[in-house]
């Protein structure tokens, strides 16, 4: 439990993060310069003890201590939600590399799930190098091999075949898409896919592998469908002109997939 709390404590830090990626990146705004966060509306520096994440927001009740300005509910939420997941995360799972992968793949689709809602943008520092870190944590904690096993010969080391099967993952993830939106373009000459959605579904490829990366695609396309008519239809929207957020729909599934995968593989037996 006690790992568990830490955990937690330290996703609400990494959720301040998350925001700051979230606000700055579609600006083209360097994440280090400057390096103390500011208010978007007054452009002044926020005391640390202003920038508690989630507590500040609670005690300045939602608003810039020096102009008043409203503090968008999104910077209170990302990181209540990354400290929630955190710690559930470590709950069941222990202090593993499993657990390691899941969490920083759960920081990915967080940071993409609130950057596409609200700026219809997924960042290609979480999507191509959230690609790159998961082949890399396949070494560390495998993916299910599959279709790589019929590739890589039997005497590789077994990490070294993860990372291919890891790879192939990211690839078909790509290129999947790319095809529907390739035939989609054809059918309707429109575009229906932006290359964010592709990269960030090569990303989940190489974290997660083929299979469960195709059930996050899937789950993720009925929940975006679903929830985009309901809402087209409740603010009587156009519905050939609204972009829908993909990317947070694909996000959003593939944490609760990679979440079910793992507790599937490990069993009810590691929750503490």
């Amino acid at each position: 439990m006690l790992a568990a709390l830490l955990a937690g404590l330290f996703g609400l830090l990494i959720g301040s993060f998350l925001n700051a990626c979230v606000y700055r990146l579609p600006r083209d705004l360097s994440l280090w310069n400057p390096p103390r966060s500011f208010c978007p509306n007054c452009e002044k520096g926020i005391a640390w003890y202003d920038n508690l994440p989630a507590v500040s927001y609670l005690l300045l009740r939602g608003k810039c201590r020096q102009c008043a300005w409203p503090i968008p509910f999104r910077y209170f939420l990302l990181e209540i939600l990354c400290g929630i997941m955190y710690f559930v995360i470590v709950w069941l799972f222990g202090v593993t590399w499993q657990s390691a992968k899941l969490l920083v793949f759960t920081a990915i689709c967080l940071e993409l799930i609130f950057s596409d809602f609200e700026e219809r943008i997924l960042p290609d520092e979480f999507t191509k190098g959230g690609t790159v870190l998961g082949i890399l944590f396949a070494w560390l904690a495998p993916v299910p091999l599959g279709f790589s096993s019929l590739l890589v010969p039997t005497d590789w080391p077994a990490p070294a075949r993860a990372m291919v099967e890891s790879a192939m993952g990211a690839a078909f993830g790509y290129g999947a898409l790319w095809a529907i939106s390739w035939l989609y373009r054809k059918v309707r000459h429109r575009e229906g896919m932006g290359m964010g959605d592709l990269k960030m579904a090569m990303m989940i490829g190489a974290f997660l592998g083929l299979m469960p990366m195709l059930l996050a695609m899937m789950a993720g396309s009925i929940l975006g469908t679903v929830v985009g008519l309901i809402y087209i239809f409740a603010a009587k929207k156009d519905a050939g002109d609204y972009e829908l957020p993909m990317g947070s729909f694909l996000g959003i599934a593939a944490i609760i997939v990679a979440i079910l995968d793992i507790y599937r593989k490990v069993g009810s037996s590691v929750v503490h």
